[in-house]
């Protein structure tokens, strides 16, 4: 790589670091190695540490709810929004959801970031159950307990195979909009 790295690819490799080795490798100076450039790069787009940290976290929130509802937002009109989220957020690799949320464990800003994710994606599911023709209070209620259930999901070290998983999704969707 060059010394002409944008913000983002920065915040790309420490998502991508963060995932694979947790919150505590997001330094300057490993990073930099790793992306083949000198610290300067770095200190070019992030005054410190700290910044780059406040950074990461805005990104991931980015990534991991804006991004996604975009999409959902955008898909066909003849597609359930609620199992097209299921269906991604049940596939995906949730190594980045877990070491953001083992970051929020021990640092506040971290912890903050987490909180404001959270409330943005059950805001955002409540919306769909009620476009759906769910009562708001009700549609609050499976907002919540599916995100209960792609917490679990998330957190878990256990895999489903792939028919069975669909079938689980399947159950959940139906459950929900029953």
């Amino acid at each position: 790589m060059t010394d002409q790295l944008s913000a983002t690819d920065w915040l790309d490799m420490g998502l991508k670091t963060l995932a694979k080795s947790g919150f505590t490798a997001l330094k300057a100076e490993p990073l930099a190695r790793a992306m083949g450039v000198s610290r300067g790069s770095f200190y070019w787009h992030f005054a410190d540490i700290g910044a780059y940290h406040a950074a990461i976290l805005r990104h991931w929130r980015e990534v991991a709810a804006e991004q996604v509802i975009a999409d959902l937002e955008a898909s066909s009109e003849h597609d359930n929004p609620l199992l097209l989220l299921l269906r991604r957020t049940f596939s995906s690799k949730l190594a980045l959801e877990k070491a953001v949320r083992s970051w929020a464990t021990l640092d506040p800003i971290a912890h903050a970031a987490v909180q404001a994710t959270d409330r943005r994606r059950l805001a955002y599911v409540q919306t769909l159950f009620e476009r759906s023709g769910v009562p708001p209070g009700v549609a609050r209620s499976r907002a919540q307990i599916f995100y209960w259930a792609f917490l679990g999901y998330a957190l878990s070290d256990q895999t489903l195979p792939k028919a069975r998983q669909q079938a689980v999704l399947q159950e959940l969707l139906r459950m929900a909009l029953r």
